[in-house]
Order: structure tokens, then sequence, then C-alpha cells
């Protein structure tokens, strides 16, 4: 994913024609790595998004929607105190290093023009966002504050002076010519990419092997002119935003001519990062709000699964109790044969069809009578400790798949999702309610579906957890409409919203039932489906559990093109 030097030019590029001049109308901090402004430009709001994830660290214009938490940050409330109502005057790039500055004036308290500077680096785990007051050059505010004793360079806490990261004395490509890059490559030493990564600023390893890529081997003067070539397509701002698809994704705003593989070109360079990261940068803020429901989930899952094993271990030694039991009939047939202070007795088996002798093991400091009634006490006590047990185990195993299915929709949940599915394990007691105001409002909330439609037209329906599921299956779907679910797996609940669908539309559906389901993964998946009305919930059934008849069975794989039916 190399959002280089290059990539930052084209966007830096696209942004002063979009948002200058523009003004900041909302500012939002999503999460601990990104930042969103609004920006009112040309008759059109703009959500420009910042992100410092050591990742995923980029900038531009997003159509996503992002979940801003209850209180704002730190670093939030000191943006929105300079920044709102602000002006951007200008956008700025340092050369082609990944240092963008958005220059910005507004009104300070008395009503006299300021004037700031929006620093974004993007330095891997080492980017950040800092706002620095132009007059005194030092730093108002910044999303990570770097001490000395973490950072010998420099220091970036709120009252320092703004420095520059060290310079790392590479050349300019927009300046140098070919034949001055070529004298300083050592085409001996071999490792050519990487030495005109170390060469050239803004230059990532992708662009460095597509030059080598282009030209001869073993003939120099190449070289300089496919990078001629690349420098030429940067001084005429052409670029050619591509999506490229293979074993893995990655993306460019220079062709890449040794590409082979599925490729997807955009319009602009924020459209295709747009689409890039968004997928990625959800799942991974969805793990982050995640990671503690994810941990308490698998720790539940894992005691009952020691739960049990136990129980089964019980239930081996339960399956004993018959012995028992024939044991104190066998002795108390054979009194006879028995004195107080024998270690044992052998008797005629008279439930063994070929009457074989049987040796009974005696307590010495019990009469015969006793030893008998010991032997059927011990036969009562495990009889009954199995049917509870039996019920338990069911319990047990009901459980795990509950919590199993709780994993899957972590897995596939979107940032909304997420708090649904709190919700729901504070409803089935897991954690503990929030105040009753907010537990009234999450109530009244009815749960916000998948939406997508099939090839022929026909509206599709998904549930991506148990509240979902629920709501969709129970409330909204009308009896002769197609209800699919992935075959003993768990899985999304799927509505067709149509009474005959077609072929094509079911087969897309439970595609879709299989995508969002734990076999994701896997190929040949079976799916089934049936009429809405054949679909019952028991109970006392754990949420999300139904039970259904009349099903038929279709076999599909998985596949992430299917995604692109969403509406």
């Amino acid at each position: 994913m190399p959002f280089d030097g290059i990539v930052t030019r084209a966007v830096t590029e696209e942004l002063k024609k979009q948002l200058i001049p523009g003004k900041i109308t909302r500012i939002h901090q999503p999460t601990d790595t990104e930042l969103t402004l609004t920006i009112r430009s040309q008759g059109t709001n703009h959500t420009l998004l910042f992100s410092i994830h050591p990742t995923y660290a980029r900038f531009h214009v997003t159509n996503d929607k992002y979940i801003n938490p209850e209180t704002p940050s730190m670093f939030c409330m000191v943006l929105r105190k300079y920044l709102a109502g602000a002006i951007i005057d200008s956008i700025d790039q340092l050369g082609l290093e990944r240092i963008i500055t958005f220059s910005i004036q507004t009104r300070n308290e008395i009503g006299d023009i300021a004037n700031h500077k929006l620093v974004l680096e993007l330095m891997g785990k080492h980017s950040n966002i800092m706002l620095i007051d132009e007059e005194k050059n030092h730093i108002l505010d910044s999303m990570k504050h770097i001490s000395l004793a973490k950072n010998r360079h420099r220091t970036i806490l709120p009252g320092a002076q703004y420095l520059l990261p060290p310079t790392q004395n590479k050349a300019n490509p927009l300046l140098i010519h070919g034949e001055e890059l070529i004298r300083k490559l050592d085409f001996n030493a071999g490792m050519l990419d990487k030495q005109i990564v170390q060469t050239l600023e803004g230059f990532s390893p992708t662009i460095a092997k597509e030059i080598i890529a282009r030209s001869e081997l073993g003939k120099p003067e190449t070289y300089a002119e496919k990078f001629s070539e690349i420098q030429s397509l940067l001084l005429q701002h052409h670029y050619e935003p591509t999506i490229y698809k293979n074993k893995r994704e990655d993306f460019h705003v220079i062709p890449l001519t040794a590409f082979h593989g599925e490729k997807v070109t955009f319009d602009t360079a924020n459209e295709m990062l747009d689409q890039f990261f968004s997928g990625k940068a959800e799942r991974d803020r969805v793990k982050q709000q995640a990671k503690d429901l994810f941990k308490f989930i698998r720790n539940e899952k894992e005691k009952n699964e020691r739960k049990l094993k136990k129980h089964r271990q019980t239930l081996k030694k339960a399956e004993n109790a018959n012995q028992y039991q024939k044991m104190g009939e066998l002795l108390t047939a054979n009194m006879h044969l028995v004195s107080i202070g024998d270690t044992e007795v052998t008797v005629i088996d008279y439930y063994d069809p070929d009457q074989i002798e049987f040796t009974i093991q005696l307590q010495t400091n019990k009469t015969p009578s006793e030893n008998a009634q010991s032997f059927f006490k011990k036969y009562q006590k495990l009889k009954t400790s199995r049917q509870v047990i039996e019920i338990e185990i069911e319990k047990t195993i009901s459980e795990i798949n509950y919590l199993d299915q709780l994993l899957q929709q972590i897995d596939v949940a979107s940032e909304e999702d997420i708090e649904e599915i709190r919700e729901e394990l504070r409803e089935e007691g897991y954690l503990k309610h929030k105040s009753k105001q907010k537990k009234k409002a999450n109530n009244q909330r009815k749960p916000k579906l998948e939406t997508y439609e099939s090839s022929d037209g026909t509206l599709i329906l998904v549930g991506k957890n148990n509240k979902q599921n629920e709501y969709l299956t129970t409330k909204l779907a009308f009896r002769d409409e197609i209800w699919l679910h992935t075959k003993d797996i768990p899985g999304s609940h799927v509505v067709i919203r149509s009474k005959d669908p077609s072929e094509t539309t079911i087969i897309e559906a439970a595609k879709l039932a299989a995508y969002f389901s734990k076999s994701r993964s896997s190929s040949s998946v079976p799916v089934d489906y049936t009429k809405v009305r054949h679909v019952k919930k028991p109970n006392g059934a754990k949420p999300g559990y139904v039970t259904y008849e009349q099903q038929k069975t279709v076999f599909v794989t998985p596949e992430t093109s299917i995604l692109a039916l969403k509406k």
C-alpha cells in the first residue's frame, strides 16, 4: 500500500482545486488515529479524513460515515477552539515528502486575524497531526505527544517549537535529471530498487521496481530514460489512479506496467483511496472497538468448553449406574453366601446368558445387607446425576453455539453493529446495563439492516447480529417471503423480499448468507432456504436462534464480489 510522496502529490493537487477556499464547519475525532473535517467549498460539503494509523496513514476526501464518541478528545476540542469556522487558504506539500501543511486563517477572541497551520506528517508509526501557531511557530497541540525521552531529535508537545523531521538528504525527483540519478546508483552492488528508494525522496519500492521493470538489464541509459518518463508524468500532473488486484490489492497513481491482474481505474486519487481503504480501515476500527468484547466472549466460550468436558467425564462415570444396580441385586439374591468381614463374594451372574461367575468387592466394615444398600444408593445417585448432567450438557452446548455465533457476528460487524451486540449481552445478563435512559433509547431504536439488490432488481435484506436477525425474521419479513441461512453453520439471517424469486436471486442471496457466516473462506457452503412462515423461534431460546422446516438446500461459494449488490 504505497501511500508515497507521489500519491501525496496527486491528492494534494486535487484538494487544492476542490477545497480552496474552504470553510471548516465541523471537526470530529472518531478514533485515536483519525480526524475528520467537514469543509464547505464551492457550494458543497466535503469530508476530509486524516489518519495517522501505523498501517493506514493517509489523507483524502471520503464518503464513509464515521461514528463519533460522545465526549470529544482534548485534541479535538483544541482544534474546534482554533479552527471552527476558519478558512483554508492553501495546501502545500514539502517537496515530494509526505509532509502536508494546511494554512488556515481565522479570528481570535478579540476579532483579530490569526493564522494557523495544520501539519500532517505521514511517516508510518511515527505519523502525527499538529496544530501550529504560524506567528510564533509553536505547537498548540498534536494528536500524539512525543517527549524528548521518546525522540531525541525533536519534542512534539503543546508550547514546543515546531521543527521539521530530520532530513534524509535525498534528491527531489522533480528537480534531478535522469543522468544524475544514474551517477548516484552503483549497478555493481545490485538491489537497485533499494538504491533508488534511498536516493529519491517520495519514491516507494513500488515505483522503484516499476522503473526497473521498464528498463533493460545491463543498460544504465534505459534507467535514466524510464525515470524521466515517470518524472514527466509528475511534472505534467498526469495521473492514472488505479487499484490493482491479484493475490493482494495495491494502488498507485502512476501506471504499473509490470502488473498482471485485474485493474480498477478511478477519475481521482481521492476516489481511489476512499475505495481502497474503506473496508480495510473500518475492519481495523471495528477490531479495536470490539477487542474487549471479543476477548470476553472468547473467554466465556472457553469456560463453557471446560465445563462441557467435565460434564462428559461425569456422564461417563454415570454410565456405570446399571452396574451398581446389578451388584446390589446379585448380592441380595446371594446374601446367604456372605459373612461380615468378607472382602468379596463370587456369585453366578444370572443377567449373563452364559451364567458366568461374577465377583463383587465388599466393604469389610459393613454387613451384607448394608453392602447391598450401598450399591443401590450409588445406583440411584448416578441415575439422578446422569439425568441432570444430560440436561446440563445440552444447555452448555447451546451456550457454546450462541457464543460461537457472537464471535462470527463480530467478525463481520460494522461499527454500528458492535454496540447492538453489546446491548444484547447486557440484556442476556453477560454485561452490566447502562443507565436506564440509555437503555430505553437503545430498546426504541430499530436495528439497521444491510440492503442488497439482486441482478434482477429484487430486494435482499441481511441481518449481521442477533438483534438484526430477530427483527428481520420475526417482525419485518412477510410470511411468504424467502428466508435463508447457512446449514448448521453460524451466520446471518437473509430474507428475499419476494414470494417467488428467480433462481438467480436465490443463488445471490445464498452467496450473501454464506459470505456473512463462519464459512466465509470455504467453498461449496450449504445454504438452506424456506418460506418465512416455516421459521419459528422456540420459547426461551437465545436471541437469533430459530428452527425451520420444509427447506431446500443450495451449495454456493462465497465471493467478495457479491458485496457489489449493496444498495
